[in-house]
């Protein structure tokens, strides 16, 4: 249970610390005073979304530490909420991420908001109503249609992968094809581009290189450099005859001699190479034609083109590949859709055991509530499969079985609104927790019903700690413990009441009129007729 709980600076909460006990524990006060705060700040620590409004104008933040006794084990658990909006959550006094301390109080304690009625009038809320207490099988079924759904939407998204259309997959085959054929085949290389075009150049004007070649040669024929050089070799012949030292110079000659020889030789043999070519430009032409048509086709330069080749063979390849899926995929779309058809059959029928199972417990605890014979029914309406399943679910409500039962949010009034939520939220395992809070669920009830309800929760207390905000002394009657709310000076005040308190307390919320020797004499009253009903 809840054995501490200690508020700061939350809201209009300037400090409160509880210490609620067992059994049933009731927090009253006039409209606008904060009550439901208090819940509010339990509602932070099970996990809830901390917003920078909810720190108050007492400091820089605001901070909610509770103490729980689960089961034989005692865990604290603690939130720090910034005006920036930062929020720091604490387990056993270390900073913990904040889903730690959601799974450290998930099923321990069940908390009921006096909205929760709106959820009934959403098919989705109340499937996930239903889901969420199928038993083991039916919790093995459900993850089974979700598993046989993922199957069918990656076989459907494999097929959009097809585009929906063979022959224009295999029409895309054949362009991709071709097109990487036809660049493979044209036997371009990487840099050729360059080469093509400076052999094309020197090929044009072959005839003027061959002249100019030619006229180099000649120049250092016999009658050249050549000539010339054969001089100074023979004149350093002569010197070297009569001074040795000047051997060197000789040599030098000699080399250079040997060099312009080789260098008329390599002239001539280019000039002969250039000869030898006549019909080469008609080829380097040729093949700089073919390359500007690839151009054209598929890029600015030689690199794009292929580029494009090695994207045209992979798509080629992808395409190949999905072709040969294909016939595959349509067997596997065929055993997919049947396989979510079966599965949808399967949790249809768990999740209709499980609504007449709900539905059985809630006219019971309804029956307690102040209804002679009500009908619960969820119309389980199968439907074509989607990710959640082949059903939708709707809640069907009547107050009497006289009448005909009808959507929940068209049929139920206020005051059987919130009975139902309560009926509904304890055959949903509220019940079951070791802490149920209840935060103003009592909306449009009064008189009667309103003891009734009082005495269900007092009974429901007896084997576990029940919190809740009530507007209602009917309720608040049936309290072990009694909390109020008051406004002081702008800030809300939390204290206990007892003895003549607590009867001053109830006095308000008969007649308003906490010092009215009569209205308190009523309160008197009230938690006599409270102590008799919980004792039958």
């Amino acid at each position: 249970m809840l054995e501490e709980l200690i508020v700061t600076n939350l809201g209009i909460i300037e400090e409160a610390h509880l210490e609620p006990g067992p059994g049933l524990v009731v927090v009253t006060g006039e409209t606008g005073t904060g009550k439901t705060m208090l819940l509010g700040a339990l509602r932070l620590l099970l996990g809830a979304t901390a917003r920078r409004d909810l720190v108050g104008p007492s400091g820089d933040e605001a901070t909610v530490q509770a103490r729980f006794t689960l089961g034989e084990d005692e865990v604290s658990v603690a939130r720090r909420i910034s005006k920036e909006g930062r929020s720091k959550a604490y387990l056993d006094g270390l900073m913990a991420p904040l889903r730690a301390l959601e799974e450290r109080t998930v099923g321990a304690v069940e908390l009921v908001a006096q909205h929760d009625h709106l959820r009934l009038t959403n098919t989705a809320e109340v499937r996930r109503l239903i889901d969420a207490n199928l038993d083991e099988d039916g919790a093995q079924v459900l993850d089974r249609y979700h598993a046989a759904w993922e199957r069918l939407v990656d076989v459907r998204r494999r097929q959009e992968a097809l585009g929906g259309d063979r022959r224009a997959l295999e029409r895309d085959l054949e362009v991709a094809r071709h097109q990487a054929e036809e660049i493979t085949a044209a036997g371009f290389v990487a840099g050729e581009d360059g080469e093509l075009a400076g052999s094309a150049d020197r090929l044009r004007n072959a005839q003027s290189i061959i002249e100019g070649l030619d006229e180099a040669a000649t120049n250092l024929g016999e009658d050249g450099v050549e000539h010339t050089m054969d001089r100074v070799v023979l004149a350093l012949t002569r010197v070297g005859d009569l001074d040795p030292a000047s051997s060197g110079l000789l040599d030098q000659a000699v080399d250079l001699a040997t060099l312009l020889a080789e260098l008329r030789s390599d002239i001539t043999a280019a000039a002969a190479d250039i000869a030898a070519e006549p019909q080469q430009l008609e080829a380097v032409e040729a093949r700089l034609a073919l390359l500007g048509d690839l151009r054209r086709k598929y890029g600015e330069t030689l690199d794009d083109v292929l580029s494009f080749a090695q994207t045209a063979e992979q798509r080629a390849a992808q395409l190949t590949k999905l072709l040969d899926e294909a016939d595959g995929l349509d067997a596997a779309l065929v055993t997919a859709e049947a396989a979510v058809a079966e599965a949808g059959v399967t949790l249809g029928a768990a999740r209709r055991a499980t609504a007449g199972r709900l539905a059985e417990v809630a006219v019971g605890h309804l029956a307690e509530l102040g209804f002679s014979d009500p009908v619960v029914l969820f119309d389980v309406a199968d439907t074509a499969p989607g990710p959640e399943g082949a059903q939708r679910i709707e809640l069907r409500f009547a107050s009497d079985a006289q009448l005909e039962a009808g959507p929940v949010g068209r049929i139920a009034s206020g005051g059987e609104l919130s009975r139902l939520v309560l009926a509904l939220r304890l055959a949903a395992g509220a019940e079951e927790a070791a802490v149920a809070a209840f935060d103003e669920i009592d909306a449009g009830i009064g008189g009667s019903i309103a003891l009734a309800l009082g005495r269900k929760l007092a009974r429901l207390a007896e084997h576990r700690q029940v919190l809740c905000v009530t507007h209602l002394p009917q309720v608040a009657a049936f309290a072990a413990t009694h909390y109020v709310v008051d406004r002081i000076d702008g800030a809300a005040v939390v204290r206990k009441a007892e003895g003549e308190d607590r009867i001053e307390e109830l006095a308000r919320m008969l007649a308003g009129m906490p010092d009215s020797m009569r209205g308190r004499e009523h309160a008197a009253e009230l938690l006599a007729v409270a102590e008799t009903a919980a004792s039958d």
